[in-house]
């Protein structure tokens, strides 16, 4: 999905050398021509926007391979002769057609380029037909190596996946496997599995056929522009389960589809979904794909944001596989799977990310995403204490934000420093109503849409009133947290920003004494007058920095 945000307001005017002091930091990586082909916009893959995927897949679970057929539906925006699609070897790229024509092609690395032997018109659309098939690769770690994955329930029965966040959909589907082109009129994704088991994907059950004796397709459709990673099978002895949910749109129907001897324990647990989505559309909006529903699918490892088929494999507790991450004990009053991976659904599945550089903006706001539902449900001392109780996790180890056009993620820190730096710029709204506000119509303006950080960035700095950028340049495109240094004497303070970019200037809450007080501090020293009585200074803990008095 090819969307531009539009000149909706005035953008702030920035001075962005500070983003390249910013990024003095980072340690270096070496990326290859594997990096350049997988995360660039070349010529071979900018002249052509996807429309819509129709996917056929079948696996042999006996073999760990799989077989199926692709059709992209996509428009010609520019003239060119060459279409880059991505599948990761070992699978192979058997046939690829355009209408009745056959097309020749050639193979670099885990990219095929395909040759288009006639100009296609502009505006135009038109279908390519793959057929793809070969020993796909095996999740030994899910969710966090990527995969298909071949496992069995506690039965013995065969259970079936894919996650593929990161790695990519063409790890095991033909693809253009970028983030920034989603496909405009959806997808439909038909699976093939034996009479024994249940096909479970995206959106809406729309037909069940039989393909060949002993064997049935089931077809799963979804109307929205869906990331391509979160087109995914589940394939198992399930079943489901209703209920429908009245929110700000209407009526959503949810399912939840589990292993057939675990029903009574999910219909437990997921009384949870109807809070999430309480605390979720008072905070970002409407739930962003009620066409497609929304479904908990128990999967064969531990949870994945799959659009409008949210994987969830927690154990049917509260927690992280029963822990609290925060160590506050919040963590432990609600599922985290349930919170964390359904938040994506605003952040990651409606707003997505252009570039894999700029995934804070999926992991960011869905870390802080579990804040604001434990302030939604259990007040904002909770959500305070959660949001801070997450601050040991983080490992300032290189900048959260990472390098453009080599799929290059950038630091891990996007989860919990993220979740942090938000935090923080909540307090500069200085007023939770104008923070919710901005959130809802940061949904409503990027409904749909692929974006950048700086589009986010600066959206942001307009809703708060203020030139944020040294503020996302020192948290985003730089290692280290700022130090507030202080040094006082009987009757003044005088403060500073250390350890941070030069036009770092963000405000901060002091306490001096039993007195609350904002403060402006710049890398250059300033002071303020203090009675002589007052002795002891501290930082409001909401605010993600650190603190050196000095003697």
């Amino acid at each position: 999905m090819q969307k531009y945000f539009g000149k909706l307001f005035l953008l702030i005017i920035i001075g962005y050398t500070n983003c390249l002091q910013a990024q003095s930091n980072h340690s270096e990586k070496t990326f290859t021509h594997a990096d350049t082909l997988r995360g660039s916009l070349s010529n071979a893959r900018n002249w052509w926007d996807v429309q819509r995927y129709n996917i056929l897949v079948e696996p042999d679970y006996t073999n760990k391979t799989i077989s199926g057929k692709v059709d992209i539906l996509f428009k010609t925006i520019a003239s060119y002769d060459t279409m880059q699609i991505d599948l990761q070897a070992p699978m192979q790229l058997n046939k690829a057609y355009l209408g009745d024509e056959a097309l020749n092609y050639y193979r670099d690395g885990n990219a095929y380029f395909i040759i288009i032997k006639n100009p296609l018109r502009l505006g135009s659309e038109a279908t390519l037909a793959l057929s793809f098939s070969g020993n796909v690769r095996e999740a030994i770690r899910p969710p966090w190596d990527g995969g298909w994955i071949f496992s069995k329930d506690k039965n013995g029965n065969p259970w079936m996946s894919v996650a593929c966040q990161g790695l990519g959909a063409s790890v095991w589907y033909p693809c253009k496997d970028h983030q920034s082109d989603e496909p405009d009129k959806g997808a439909l994704l038909r699976i093939s599995v034996p009479d024994s088991l249940m096909a479970v994907g995206n959106g809406r059950l729309t037909g069940k056929n039989k393909y060949k004796p002993g064997w049935t397709v089931y077809d799963w459709e979804v109307k929205n522009p869906i990331n391509n990673y979160n087109i995914i099978p589940y394939i198992g002895k399930y079943v489901k389960f209703n209920e429908v949910y009245i929110g700000e749109k209407g009526k959503l129907d949810c399912e939840y589809w589990v292993l057939d001897d675990e029903i009574e324990k999910a219909k437990e647990q997921f009384k949870q979904v109807q809070l999430m989505l309480k605390a979720f559309e008072h905070w970002f909006g409407p739930y962003p794909f009620y066409e497609d529903g929304f479904k908990l699918v128990q999967s064969p490892h531990l949870g994945m944001e799959h659009q409008s088929a949210v994987a969830y494999g927690n154990g049917f507790q509260n927690g992280y596989r029963g822990r609290d991450l925060s160590g506050s004990g919040w963590g432990l009053k609600w599922d985290f799977i349930i919170v964390h991976e359904s938040g994506h659904e605003w952040f990651g599945n409606n707003i997505t990310s252009k570039d894999l550089a700029d995934m804070w903006l999926h992991e960011g706001f869905t870390n802080y995403s579990e804040t604001l539902f434990t302030d939604y449900h259990f007040g904002k001392d909770a959500g305070d204490a959660y949001v801070q109780g997450t601050r040991k996790l983080i490992r300032n180890d290189a900048p959260i934000i990472g390098k453009y056009g080599v799929n290059d993620e950038g630091s891990g820190d996007m989860y919990y420093k993220g979740g942090n730096l938000l935090h923080y710029l909540r307090q500069l709204f200085d007023n939770d109503e104008k923070f919710r506000s901005a959130l809802r119509e940061m949904n409503k303006i990027f409904y749909h849409q692929t974006v950048t950080s700086d589009e986010v960035e600066h959206f942001l700095s307009v809703k708060v009133g203020r030139d944020l950028r040294p503020f996302f340049d020192q948290y985003l495109r730089n290692r280290s947290i700022p130090t507030l240094e202080i040094q006082q004497d009987k009757s003044l303070i005088k403060f500073r920003w250390s350890d941070c970019i030069e036009s770092f200037n963000a405000p901060v809450k002091i306490e001096i004494g039993k007195e609350t007080k904002w403060i402006y501090p710049t890398t250059n020293w300033k002071s303020l007058n203090k009675s002589s009585s007052v002795s002891s200074i501290s930082i409001d803990k909401n605010f993600y920095v650190g603190i050196k008095i000095l003697n």
